[in-house]
């Protein structure tokens, strides 16, 4: 359900409106509808239309191309997280005869298989998806473009093989297994992969005069788990609360995190652009902030799914043109009009509930040959390390339960932290990946490899 929308300032409502009234005047689409979604909920409704008295509400499907792929990921991992497979295994081990098993799980869902982008002829977005009824049809007669693992090079029929992967271990087809293990228990009812009134009809508009032809609305058959799906404004917001949190009845928290980190090879231009690629997932640095979400184009239609996880806002933008507003743009916009005007409110602060006493020993400056770090205790039970001031390496650490701690993420990522005792139970020094922390520069006190001049710190003389 759509929350009041007075929840967010009129100030706000009015920016967010008049952002989508110009994307939709100046993209010169038929309609647009967007939604934005704060703190696990749908604050904010918006649509623009060309059409008298007819006005979009948040439970009008929309195509929604590619954003179909976040869905087939979703499928994917869960049976990562049942156990059934692990990312890194070939595609043949479990779907043997494709031609293209060399690639792992891992890099098909993050576009680094190798891959074409598209099916061979004729244009499969505008075709029956009949004309193409096996693997073999989707993937040609060269289906592999690139040295499986060696770049980001987005691809369609990879997960056309994503799909046909879940298929062979469930026993079912894509579209039933995404209903009963995503769209019913996330409750999305309007999401289909055929639309159901009310839905908006596919447009081209002329790129120079204001007149419209009807697109083609096909099927696509095998290509499904590509780009198959409609939806809706509502249902997509309640995705993206999904995206952010988890949810048990389908993936963990755990699990949609790993699916927002960057999990493909970044070329150059992607550098400079800020963007990456998770498991299903595209991620953009933008406006100072991390967003991660994704696009969908069919022609006809373009959608985008935008998230904001510091700043605990998404929005969702759909349109029913084949070209037109940037809608990437316009999402990131919606969440940074919310993010500036009504900053996230933090929780309250409250103190530790318990805390071993020889964790807390550990807490405070150390060093690291003579860059000075500060070891920090966590909420959730771990610790963290970072340097005191400006850049340099970081991470939080998980208690592994027996006196020591895993990195999770950046440089430390998998390493192990411990406390290296004297015999009398004193700490002597933090070993990290055999990097030696001392509570001075060079402490020679501590076991410092290559030990320390015994002249000592010394000034010219």
């Amino acid at each position: 359900m759509t929350t009041p929308q007075e929840e967010l300032l009129p100030a706000t409502r009015r920016a967010l409106t008049h952002r989508i009234a110009v994307a939709q005047a100046e993209g010169r689409t038929p309609s647009l509808v967007a939604a934005v979604v704060r703190g696990g909920r749908t604050v904010w409704h918006g649509a623009r239309t060309s059409v008298d008295g007819h006005g979009q509400d948040e439970n009008v499907q929309y195509r929604i191309g590619s954003i179909t792929k976040t869905f087939t990921a979703v499928l994917v991992l869960r049976l990562r997280d049942e156990g059934v497979f692990d990312l890194g295994d070939p595609l043949e081990k479990h779907l043997p005869g494709t031609g293209v098993g060399e690639a792992t799980i891992a890099e098909l869902l993050a576009h680094s298989g190798g891959l074409a982008a598209e099916s061979p002829a004729p244009w499969w977005e505008r075709t029956p998806g009949s004309l193409r009824p096996e693997l073999a049809d989707v993937l040609g007669e060269q289906p592999l473009l690139h040295p499986v693992g060696r770049r980001h090079h987005y691809s369609n029929p990879g997960y056309t093989v994503l799909g046909a992967l879940v298929e062979k271990l469930r026993g079912a087809s894509w579209e039933e297994v995404l209903q009963r293990e995503v769209l019913d228990p996330l409750g999305l009812e309007r999401t289909a992969t055929r639309p159901s009134a009310p839905h908006a009809g596919g447009w081209a508009v002329h790129p120079w005069a204001d007149v419209m032809l009807a697109e083609p609305t096909e099927d696509l058959g095998r290509m499904a788990p590509a780009g198959q799906l409609w939806s809706t404004t509502g249902d997509l917001a309640r995705f993206a609360v999904f995206l952010t949190q988890g949810d048990d009845k389908v993936l963990g928290a755990e699990t949609v995190r790993e699916m927002r980190a960057p999990a493909a090879p970044a070329e150059a231009t992607d550098v400079v652009d800020g963007a990456a690629y998770g498991l299903g997932l595209q991620l953009q640095h933008r406006d100072g902030r991390l967003l991660v979400g994704h696009s969908g184009s069919l022609p006809g239609f373009l959608a985008n799914l935008t998230i904001g996880v510091e700043d605990d806002v998404a929005a969702v933008v759909l349109t029913n043109c084949t070209s037109g507003p940037l809608l990437a743009g316009v999402g990131s916009d919606l969440v940074r009009i919310v993010a500036e005007a009504e900053p996230r409110i933090p929780e309250p602060w409250r103190p530790l509930r318990g805390v071993d006493a020889s964790v807390l020993e550990l807490a405070g400056q150390w060093y690291w040959g003579t860059h000075a770090f500060a070891l920090r205790l966590t909420p959730d039970g771990g610790v963290s390390l970072g340097p005191l001031s400006g850049q340099g390496r970081r991470s939080r650490f998980r208690a592994n339960g027996d006196g020591s701690w895993t990195g999770l993420e950046g440089y430390y990522a998998g390493e192990s932290l411990r406390a290296v005792r004297r015999p009398d139970g004193a700490v002597s020094h933090l070993d990290l990946g055999s990097f030696v922390f001392t509570r001075q520069p060079y402490d020679e006190g501590a076991v410092v490899p290559g030990g320390v001049d015994p002249q000592g710190w010394q000034g010219i003389g």
